[in-house]
């Protein structure tokens, strides 16, 4: 075996070679010598240089080394260059395309980097506090968009339908003593009246008294009517009968037949009432059946007179009526008044109208109310049905004396002369066995002033026949106080 070392080049270690032909670099690309004086010497520096010094034992001192510039690898078109991430050169790297790897790489003792370098990527970054906020100011957004466009598509798939919030179904029932308690209780026994005959047609108003169908009304509702008809509440009509009326009291009673389940309205009492009572009234004015409306009593006793169309003053009513402020209009006419019980003290029977001109003539005043409506009292219209039901005539209190009608002055004076030939006081009369004397003048009824005529009649017929009044009369100067005991007349 020889020991013989051989230093054929193509024998020597890979990174000793060369490369085959003279290298074909411009100056451009050849670096510049370090001046590191740590590279100047490349014995000193570079422990793999022999020491120029030194000799092999067998073959004698070894030739000092060629130390070439860096070779400048031209590239291969058929080979891949595998580029340094982070400098974005190339690492000298070769790729055999042919052996599917890596070529062994140039060793370079001058390099200033290692020859291969990790890529450890960017620095990780967080999130600033305004693109936290704006992120989720973001997403808030956008969620509650989505969730309200899904919301009313959902509603706009589910129904077509739009319902808004309402209250729930409370209870119907009402206090007793309230309007609604009071109408729910007497809706049931009042009618509407549709009335026709020789002076046309028209509507009132009535309510049930009894089981037996009788109907109250006024009588300048049916006065010379030929056909009645009678509506209840509920809708039904029937055909109804006169039964009997009376001009003075300006009352009526009709008959309705083979109705069943008729509601009888309680009568109350007139004297009970008082001034400022709460009232309700039920009508059909202007035609509008079942109409109710409410107010107070305004005053008791008022003294008033209706109707007088015919001029010989036998249609005349002398009510001492109840006055209210509940709007009544007409078609109103016959309807009830009630109190907080729902019981009737009153028949609406008249309305006082605006007067156009100011100076009150009847022609003149607008129809309405104005909130002064009169009602007959209840207690006179009982005792007005009850003889109409049963005989079909009512009768008047009387004192059997002529009033002088023409009289000025205060009170109401009794005629000094009668018509027909007859005298003013009717011998043996109530008001003659009393003392009433012709040119008397009556200036109290039980205490009450009379300012005239009319009052003294309203007063009187306010009473029943056999009642007793007391009288305060004028006579030469000087007042006297008389007793006197109604007597009786057929009403008309």
């Amino acid at each position: 075996m020889s020991d013989s070392q051989q230093t054929d080049a193509s024998r020597a270690p890979q990174w000793w070679s060369r490369p085959d032909g003279p290298a074909k670099a411009s100056p451009a690309e050849v670096p510049p010598q370090r001046s590191d004086p740590q590279h100047s010497d490349p014995q000193r520096s570079n422990p793999q240089y022999p020491d120029p010094q030194h000799s092999d034992p067998c073959h004698g001192p070894l030739p000092d080394p060629v130390i070439a510039p860096d070779p400048v690898i031209a590239p291969d078109p058929d080979a891949a260059t595998v580029v340094d991430a982070e400098a974005g050169t190339g690492t000298g790297v070769e790729v055999d395309p042919d052996a599917g790897h890596e070529a062994a790489p140039r060793y370079d003792p001058w390099a200033a980097r290692p020859l291969h370098v990790v890529d450890r990527g960017r620095e990780p970054r967080g999130f600033r506090m305004w693109q936290v906020v704006a992120l989720a100011v973001g997403v808030a957004l956008l969620a509650g968009g989505v969730g309200g466009f899904l919301g009313v598509l959902a509603e706009r798939r589910s129904s077509t339908r739009l319902e808004l919030p309402q209250a729930a179904v409370d209870s119907k029932g009402r206090a007793p003593d309230s309007v609604a308690g009071i109408a729910a209780s007497a809706l049931p026994g009042v009618v509407t009246l549709h009335v026709s005959g020789g002076a046309g047609s028209g509507t009132g108003t009535g309510f049930v008294l009894d089981p037996q169908g009788h109907i109250l009304t006024n009588n300048h509702v049916v006065a010379d009517a030929k056909d009645i008809t009678v509506t209840f509440s509920t809708g039904e009509s029937v055909p109804a009968t006169l039964v009997g009326r009376d001009g003075g009291y300006d009352l009526a009673v009709v008959k309705v037949e083979g109705v069943r389940g008729l509601r009888p309205l309680a009568l109350g009492n007139s004297e009970n009432v008082k001034v400022g009572d709460p009232v309700v009234a039920i009508g059909a004015p202007f035609d509008l059946s079942n109409t109710v409306t409410a107010g107070i009593i305004s005053a008791t006793g008022r003294p008033i007179t209706a109707g007088g169309d015919k001029g010989d003053g036998s249609d005349i009513s002398y009510v001492d009526a109840l006055q209210t402020d509940a709007p009544i209009n007409p078609g109103n006419s016959g309807g009830p008044l009630l109190d907080a019980r729902a019981h009737v003290i009153g028949i609406n029977s008249a309305i006082r109208g605006a007067d156009k001109s100011g100076d009150g003539d009847e022609e003149d005043r607008q129809s309405g109310s104005i909130g002064l409506g009169f009602a007959i009292p209840v207690n006179q219209g009982k005792r007005v049905a009850e003889e109409l039901i049963g005989t079909g005539h009512a009768t008047h209190p009387v004192i059997g004396v002529t009033l002088d009608m023409q009289y000025k002055g205060d009170g109401a004076r009794v005629g000094t002369k009668a018509g027909d030939g007859k005298p003013p006081v009717v011998a043996d009369g109530p008001g003659a066995r009393a003392g009433i004397k012709a040119g008397d003048v009556i200036t109290k009824v039980d205490g009450q002033r009379v300012h005239g005529g009319d009052e003294l009649i309203i007063k009187i017929r306010a009473h029943r026949p056999g009642d007793s009044l007391n009288l305060t009369v004028l006579r030469d100067g000087g007042e006297r106080t008389l007793d006197v005991v109604l007597g009786s007349a057929d009403g008309s």
